[in-house]
């Protein structure tokens, strides 16, 4: 387990073992937090569980793959444009 900084609520353990044995990771989540910031950033500034694997994110404004030249979008969810969401992520998103 890892805790959050500046949270006393600790983190999901296991996740380590999980990442790293497989061959295919996607991830589900949304687009923004609460406060509506982007959570799809250029550097991941949590404590990093495994690096580079994962292969897909698919949140409720669309479906990114992870690519060397950053997020490639895959689909926007319906009503989303892609305009859209490049302004709800702090990362490049390509579409080629």
């Amino acid at each position: 387990n890892w805790a959050i900084p500046g949270r006393r609520t600790m983190g999901i353990g296991g996740a380590m073992d999980l990442a790293n044995g497989c061959q295919r990771l996607l991830v589900l989540m949304t687009h923004l937090s609460k406060k509506g910031d982007p959570k799809l950033l250029d550097q991941c500034n949590f404590p990093i569980t495994a690096k580079n694997v994962v292969n897909r994110v698919i949140t409720d404004m669309g479906v990114l793959d992870i690519t060397e030249r950053g997020f490639k979008l895959v689909e926007c969810a319906p009503d989303v444009s892609i305009e859209d969401l490049r302004a709800a992520t702090a990362a490049n998103i390509h579409a080629d």
